[in-house]
C-alpha cells in the first residue's frame, strides 16, 4: 500500500465519521429548536467534496511520492481540524444550524477568528493535492470551494447575527 493510498484512505475514513458525528450533532440541535439556513447550497459543498476525493483518488498515480513538507503540512491542519471539531463540541456540523439564543463560540480558534473551519478545509483542498504534484486539482478546487464559501460564509454570518 502507498503513502497516497493511505492519505487518501485517512481523508475518506474521517470524512465518513464526521459525517456521522454532523449528522447525530444535527439532530440535537434540530431538538433543541435549531433550524436550517442555507440548505440549498449543501448539496453543492457535498458534490466539490466528493469530486475533490474523487480526483485526487483516480487522477493521481499510486505511486507519486508525496512531498513530505506539504503532506507534513497537511498534517498540521489536520490539528487544525481536531481543534475545531473539539472547541465547537455538539454544535459542529456540516450544515448551518441554527438554535435561537445560544450564544457564539468564543473558545479555541474561535478567539481569533470567526470562520477557522473553512480555513481548515480551505489548506486541505490545497495542500493534498500538491503533496503529490497535482497544482491543477489544488487550483481548481481551491477556486470552486472559494466560490461556495463566499456564499455559505455570507449565508451563516446573516443567519447567526439574527439568532
Amino acid at each position: 500500500m502507498t503513502i497516497h493510498m493511505v492519505v487518501i484512505g485517512y481523508v475518506i475514513v474521517a470524512r465518513m465519521g464526521e459525517l456521522l458525528l454532523a449528522h447525530r450533532h444535527t439532530r440535537r440541535l434540530r431538538a433543541r429548536g435549531g433550524f436550517e439556513v442555507g440548505r440549498g447550497h449543501y448539496p453543492l459543498i457535498v458534490v466539490l467534496h466528493l469530486a475533490w476525493l474523487a480526483c485526487l483518488a483516480i487522477l493521481i498515480p499510486t505511486d507519486t511520492p508525496p512531498d513530505q513538507y506539504v503532506l507534513a503540512a497537511f498534517a498540521v491542519v489536520q490539528v487544525g481540524r481536531f481543534w475545531v471539531l473539539r472547541s465547537l463540541g455538539e454544535r459542529w456540523t456540516t450544515r448551518i444550524i441554527v438554535v435561537p439564543g445560544d450564544p457564539l463560540v468564543q473558545r479555541g480558534p474561535y478567539r481569533w477568528c470567526r470562520h477557522p473551519n473553512y480555513l481548515v478545509v480551505c489548506a486541505e483542498i490545497a495542500l493534498l493535492p500538491l503533496a503529490f504534484g497535482a497544482w491543477q486539482i489544488a487550483l481548481l478546487f481551491s477556486f470552486l470551494n472559494a466560490v461556495l464559501l463566499a456564499h455559505r460564509i455570507k449565508t451563516e454570518q446573516r443567519a447567526l447575527s439574527t439568532a
